[in-house]
């Protein structure tokens, strides 16, 4: 296992607002920022478009995220070929993998429902690591405000996969590297 990185990882999913059941839907994009705890450094980051088997992008979806659907269908692969790609690329079970929340229960129920192997074993969910470190009073607390708590400035579109993990990273650097680390990357 190699603790001296946290790939950090955000899931965007098909969404709608039009009378159905206030759930997500198929993945539709993974976000990577991948965190070297002993530089600061955030050393790679990637962004995939997952094309999904049943579901289709709503209007509501492409405001929410910026994701539309001729992106998909011209960038989007199936969520297999991604995860082969993020295992290979980020590293499978020897590194941590990190999101704010469950996005690993998303990925995980997803990857169940069509025979796919989840590419990592070791998860922390940093919602619950940010609340227990800063001893935020609220129940619940999202990025955008934990980053804010943090002193740090959200960079880029909120709901991009792409965006949220690199910020998602920007916020682990506070919570496991030490001040001086922090400092050079302000």
């Amino acid at each position: 296992m190699n603790f001296n990185r946290i790939v950090c990882f955000d899931l965007e999913m098909c969404c709608w607002n039009d009378g159905r059941d206030p759930k997500t839907g198929e993945i539709i994009e993974i976000g990577l920022a991948e965190l070297d705890l002993d530089t600061g450094e955030i050393v790679r980051r990637t962004q995939h478009y997952v094309k999904p088997e049943h579901d289709e992008i709503s209007e509501f979806c492409t405001e929410l995220t910026g994701i539309k659907p001729q992106v998909i269908h011209k960038n989007g692969k199936p969520l297999a070929e991604i995860l082969r790609s993020m295992e290979s690329k980020f590293g499978g079970k020897h590194k941590i993998y990190a999101a704010w929340g469950h996005d690993d229960r998303i990925l995980h129920a997803e990857c169940a429902a069509k025979g796919l192997k989840v590419p990592f074993t070791e998860y922390l969910n940093l919602a619950m690591i940010f609340r227990l470190q800063r001893h935020v009073k609220k129940k619940r607390c999202g990025q955008r405000a934990a980053m804010e708590i943090a002193g740090l400035e959200w960079e880029g579109r909120q709901h991009s996969g792409y965006v949220d993990a690199y910020n998602l990273a920007r916020l682990t650097r506070t919570l496991f590297c030490d001040s001086d680390t922090q400092e050079k990357h302000k």
